[in-house]
């Protein structure tokens, strides 16, 4: 056993949540914040609070103790049918930022001991991302920054607060930027869902000759990174020396259409595929892992492949399901804060 506290922001929503599991294995104290209990399955945190995080008073409540760690993954997000619509912009600039600015001030005020920020690849600039066959996105290649949504904006803008506050106030900060990062128990219906989630969902609801529809031509490219890399990426950075940011994701590149025939050969199904008009964000993204690897020594190793077949066994039991969300949770539990 460890015997260290971590806080863990966000800990209801899909990331969060497989942290707080790990966290619990490798003998932490966890304390889990959200606005709302894990979806699909009991949180493991030993406690839980329900709080909304862009509230000073509820930062207050959370840190009446001290944590070795916190990490800080809550945020005002979704797929692209949320992010790049523009009709949620101002939500998920205020409400990200304000989560982010109370950490940070919080964080040195409490004495806790590291904090990590999840970012994320939408901060790069979206002039760099127009090939799908040849992203740059390097760590170093984040400036002149020109993030191709406010979502961007937003996680560029709390990386620099977290180094203005580390630079300036001692807070010893962790950032690491996401690269979509998919598996079961993540969202997969409502609208917020990523990709790899709402094609799954598509093709378990649709019978073999069916057809699914696809948002764009579906030759925009992307790397998706399974979620057991995802922590364990958080994992050893937070226990490096090393600060960041860092780019956390797969190189595995593959066009929207791809996956979606990797989906179906998981299925045993051949289905045509629609294009339809929708938001698709930039042409090209994938991971450079250039970074991690030198830094960390490091990189994922599970192949696209693998982690779609556990995601889509999962989101097809979910589909084929009549039965909802899971709501009852284990551990203890404190009174929620508004």
């Amino acid at each position: 056993m460890s015997g260290k506290r971590a806080l863990v922001c966000g800990a209801g929503g899909f990331i969060g949540s497989h942290l707080v599991k790990r966290l619990r294995r490798d003998g932490y104290w966890v304390r889990g914040v959200d606005l709302k209990y894990p979806e699909f399955s009991p949180s493991a945190a030993d406690d839980f609070v329900l709080a909304d995080l862009c509230r000073r008073e509820s930062w207050e409540r959370i840190l009446d103790r001290g944590f070795d760690e916190a990490y800080q993954l809550a945020a005002d997000m979704g797929g692209a049918g949320y992010i790049f619509t523009g009709n949620n912009d101002s939500h998920v600039m205020h409400d990200s930022a304000m989560i982010n600015l109370h950490m940070a001030d919080f964080g040195v005020r409490k004495n806790v001991g590291k904090v990590f920020y999840s970012s994320s690849a939408c901060m790069y600039p979206a002039y760099n991302q127009e090939d799908p066959r040849n992203p740059k996105c390097g760590e170093s290649t984040a400036y002149p920054a020109a993030p191709d949504s406010e979502y961007g904006w937003e996680k560029l803008f709390s990386e620099r607060l977290y180094a203005a506050f580390s630079r300036n106030q001692g807070l010893d900060v962790r950032v690491a930027r996401f690269h979509n990062i998919f598996g079961p128990e993540g969202t997969w219906r409502g609208g917020r869902e990523k990709a790899p989630a709402a094609l799954c969902r598509k093709i378990a609801e649709q019978s073999d000759g069916g057809e699914i529809e696809i948002w764009g031509d579906g030759q925009q490219t992307r790397s998706f990174l399974y979620i057991d890399e995802c922590v364990e990426a958080v994992r050893r950075l937070m226990e490096s020396s090393f600060a960041g940011p860092v780019n956390v994701g797969s190189e595995e590149m593959v066009t929207i259409n791809q996956m979606a025939a990797m989906i179906m050969e998981t299925a045993g199904k051949k289905l045509a595929i629609k294009h339809v008009p929708g938001p698709t964000g930039v042409r090209g993204r994938n991971s450079d892992n250039g970074l991690i690897r030198a830094q960390l020594g490091w990189e994922p190793a599970m192949r696209l492949q693998q982690g779609l077949t556990t995601t889509y066994a999962w989101i097809e039991a979910q589909a084929q399901s009549a039965a909802g969300p899971v709501r009852a949770n284990s551990g203890k539990f404190l009174e929620a804060v508004p």
